[in-house]
């Protein structure tokens, strides 16, 4: 199947786009906030606390967020949700502009944020699951990723460029100003009508409806598994990176910039054979060989100082990243059926952020204590560890 064929419906084709926009702003941000905090800071524990702001809010409502994304009408319920984003973002743009540019307000606000990816997330991936056919769903999540990882490029090579000359406040800004096509796409779905998805069920009903079909399938509870343990291990390159730069390479924001879109340049390079890739091979296997690839580059990130074996190292990390993360995310999105996919995948993404912020904060205080390097040899050893215990129970326990 062509990797484009979900682009065939308009409404995903919409969607895709205008999400990409977004995601574009979300890097900005991403960016603009690890080095803020890391330069106000000039701690690695602190920095870390960026990613742990971030996907705190997701592991403490993802759960009520999926049980409410499978019992409201999911474009009006997005439109608020990214109304919100829009706001917070604007917000931390006049607090910095303002001169309050200090991490407690940083972490805050990216907080707040977070409480919004935790509502979105689970009605978005339901609903783009939705607008496609089953048969697309694997090409969709690879093109959802790749959208991500497009912007992961361009975003963060920007946000490393215009730091220092328009501060971090415009680039919070142009966050907030992303949402736009987004809230015009979901006011448009909402205001064609449709009918709304009524709750058939209670909320407590509703709640352990899917706590049952998702805990209650053997296969789901193995993917659970490797997510817990693949985003814990594997955030120690977002946490750690802006500290890696500034320690390690003695290097400045473009650097880090520049870094960071490697990560992404390799995902978007995957995103052209992986269809091919995933003909020939097993879901399972492609994990566990994409998990030797990411912790291989974290390993050898310990050991290096050079920015020439760095950078192809990278974009061979985020080649691999890109097939974790679609291949985790199609086999969640397809364990089951649209009532309860919402509530859960909304389990799903409990079990990552999860990992992601107990991770965020574990390598930190790895990195505190002895040092970047230490922290991301040992993250790169527990994903390799991890890509063992796949490859050698894959046929016993496929995903």
């Amino acid at each position: 199947m062509p990797l484009t064929q979900p682009l065939r419906h308009a409404r995903y084709r919409r969607l895709w786009l205008a999400n990409m926009v977004s995601n574009l702003g979300t890097w900005i941000q991403a960016f603009a906030s690890a080095w803020l905090v890391a330069s106000l800071s000039g701690s690695a524990a602190i920095t870390s606390l960026v990613q742990t702001a971030t996907y705190v809010p997701v592991f403490l409502f993802a759960l009520l967020a999926g049980v409410v994304a499978d019992g409201v009408h999911r474009p009006k319920f997005l439109f608020y949700c990214n109304l919100y984003m829009a706001l917070c973002a604007a917000t931390m743009a006049v607090l910095v502009g303002a001169g309050w540019a200090a991490s407690g307000p940083v972490l805050v606000l990216t907080f707040a944020i977070g409480i919004g990816t935790a509502f979105i997330w689970p009605a978005w991936q339901a609903a783009m699951a939705s607008l496609v056919d089953p048969s697309e769903v694997e090409a969709a999540a690879t093109l959802n990723n790749l959208s991500y990882n497009l912007s992961a490029i361009v975003g963060p090579a920007l946000g490393g460029m215009l730091f220092g000359w328009i501060g971090p406040g415009a680039l919070f800004l142009a966050n907030a100003l992303s949402f736009a096509g987004l809230l015009g796409v979901y006011w448009a779905w909402w205001r064609e009508g449709g009918p709304q998805q009524p709750a058939r069920e209670g909320f407590a009903e509703r709640f352990r409806c899917g706590l049952r079909t998702a805990f209650g399938c053997a296969r789901y509870r193995r993917i659970l598994r490797n997510v817990c343990w693949v985003f814990f291990s594997t955030i120690a390159f977002a946490s750690l990176l802006p500290v890696f730069v500034r320690e390690v390479l003695r290097m400045q924001s473009n650097t880090y910039g520049t870094l960071m879109g490697c990560l992404g340049g390799g995902a978007v390079l995957a995103a052209c054979f992986l269809p091919q890739v995933r003909a020939r091979v097993d879901k399972t296997g492609l994990l566990a060989a994409a998990l030797t690839v990411y912790g291989a580059m974290l390993l050898t990130m310990s050991f290096s100082r050079s920015l020439v074996l760095l950078v192809p190292l990278i974009v061979c990390g985020g080649m691999a990243w890109s097939a974790t993360v679609s291949t985790l995310n199609a086999a969640a999105q397809l364990s089951f059926p649209a009532e309860v996919r919402a509530r859960t995948l909304s389990i799903y993404l409990f079990v990552m952020s999860g990992g992601y912020a107990a991770g965020s904060v574990v390598w930190g205080q790895v990195a505190e204590r002895w040092g970047v390097r230490a922290a991301l040899g040992a993250a790169g050893a527990c994903v390799l560890a991890n890509a063992v215990v796949l490859a050698t129970g894959s046929r016993k326990n496929p995903i």
